[in-house]
């Protein structure tokens, strides 16, 4: 110490204390999001950190503009003379962005009645419990929460194909940014997102080809499925490439994209005008310091929980995408109300919940429970009801009878193991089985039921009055295991 300084005059850098919260949430989805305001409405201190956005990204808005667009073009149908049907992307695009900021706008005001803290920046964890957050100016604040909930998400894949980057193609979110009618979209992946996009880019006018690496779209779901989706497709001309993988790619989305593909050992080159990457989503656990906090990952990367979404760290929950929940924003619902009874006391589990899901094409494809093919793979034998649209009025007064309704049906009790919908409504529909499940009420309280006249859902009369196919299991998988 120099002669002239006292003890007094150092300077000894504060240790930053951290900010104590009830709850602290990583990633606002839409779980994390009531997660806040419950708490918070309950009176606890909560905060939420989040990156950029508020809400999600459902197309939905989209779609609909595009399933407009197509009954514009279909209006003789319908005894209207035919108006002109030129597509304004611009007032699509500007549709879609006055419904997310309505909802932003409800987000913003929930968290201001309900008492929690939104906090925008980037957050990382930096020891259990506690989160470091790098604020847009810069500066950080550190938090810690008696109990933390992870609910970050996932990101598009884009694979590591070569020339693939450089092309920077279009994800969802681009996709849904769009402010030009795309003279031929490509979509690399045929799955749920690129299925759903690449019908309505193709109702706005665009030329649109579908790369599938599968022997055929949705691979996971029944034969019947499969055959109407892709009957669909064919008859919008909507070119489908399956067995088609692809090896290269040149130029760049949005000007020029040439992709180099192989397809049942043959090479072709396919060009467009733009790139959509639709090949899956991977969680967003990279960066954010889970090894610090004691979470663990599984060998794919997401967060791993037990059936009551307990991460491997004391008091750090995961819900939603990111915890390998199946992706679909009524899950992430669901998430948060396990994760809220089981901090409130109670012992909620996710095992054995119903997982209804749509796919919103239209007509839409809708399921709950189990298909055929679950049922053959479980050795459970079934009786199946399948009845063609064309057999429910409501359809034919809508001029919507492309489809068809199914149900499976336990063959010892008259128990409602699932049901499938390629349909006008087919939600809407679904929804109806799904409580009847719930309920564990046998298919003929829906067969026997008096329902509105003319309605969609009354087509689970005659669905369920039809004849039923029998499908016995020679050999169980329990059988097949044990010979094993």
């Amino acid at each position: 110490m120099k002669p002239t300084e006292s003890a007094s005059s150092l300077q000894v850098p504060k240790k930053t204390q951290p900010e104590e919260y009830d709850l602290v949430i990583l990633g606002d989805g839409t779980g994390s999001t009531l997660a806040a305001w419950t708490f918070a409405g309950e009176g606890k201190r909560v905060a939420v950190v989040e990156r950029k956005f508020i809400g999600g990204s459902c197309p939905n808005i989209i779609i609909d503009s595009a399933k407009i667009a197509t009954y514009f073009r279909g209006a003789e149908r319908g005894g209207i003379a035919k108006p002109g049907s030129a597509i304004d992307m611009p007032a699509v695009l500007a549709r879609k962005r006055r419904m997310v900021w309505g909802l932003n706008e409800m987000y913003l005001e929930n968290f201001k009645n309900s008492g929690a803290e939104l906090i925008f920046g980037v957050g990382r964890f930096i020891g259990p419990g506690t989160l470091e957050v790098t604020l847009p100016d810069g500066a950080r604040r550190q938090l810690r929460g008696a109990n933390v909930i992870i609910s970050t998400g996932t990101h598009a894949v884009v694979e590591p194909v070569p020339g693939i980057a450089d092309a920077q193609p279009l994800t969802h979110v681009e996709a849904l940014e769009l402010d030009e009618v795309p003279e031929h979209l490509v979509v690399i992946g045929g799955g749920y997102v690129g299925l759903e996009l690449a019908q309505a880019i193709r109702r706005f006018g665009s030329k649109v080809t579908v790369i599938e690496r599968m022997d055929r779209l949705l691979p996971r779901e029944d034969d019947d499925v499969a055959e109407a989706v892709a009957s669909l497709f064919h008859d919008e001309r909507i070119e489908v490439l399956l067995n088609a993988t692809v090896k290269r790619i040149s130029g760049k989305s949005g000007q020029s994209v040439k992709a180099v593909l192989e397809q049942n050992g043959a090479e072709k080159a396919l060009e467009g005008s733009h790139l959509l990457v639709a090949t899956g989503r991977t969680p967003n656990t990279q960066g954010i310091g889970l090894e610090l906090a004691g979470v663990e990952v599984t060998d794919r990367g997401y967060i791993k929980v037990n059936e009551r979404l307990q991460t491997t760290a004391p008091g750090v929950w995961a819900i939603g995408e990111v915890a390998g929940s199946p992706q679909f924003t009524h899950i992430s619902i669901d998430d948060f109300r396990v994760v809220r009874d089981n901090l409130t006391g109670g012992n909620h589990i996710t095992t054995g919940r119903q997982v209804p899901f749509c796919l919103f094409t239209d007509p839409e494809f809708a399921r709950v429970g189990l298909s055929e093919q679950d049922a053959k793979a479980q050795g459970i034998a079934y009786r199946r009801f399948k009845i063609p649209m064309k057999s429910v009025l409501r359809a034919h007064a809508l001029t919507e009878t492309r489809g068809f309704l199914k149900a499976i049906v336990e063959i010892e009790r008259d128990r409602i193991l699932g049901f499938t919908a390629f349909a006008t409504g087919a939600g809407e529909v679904m929804s109806a089985v799904q409580i009847a499940m719930i309920a564990e009420l046998p298919y003929t309280a829906l067969r026997d039921a008096v329902m509105t006249h003319p309605t969609l859902v009354e087509g689970l009369i005659p669905l369920f009055s039809s004849a039923a196919s029998t499908h016995k299991v020679v050999e169980t998988r329990r059988a097949q295991i044990s010979a094993a």
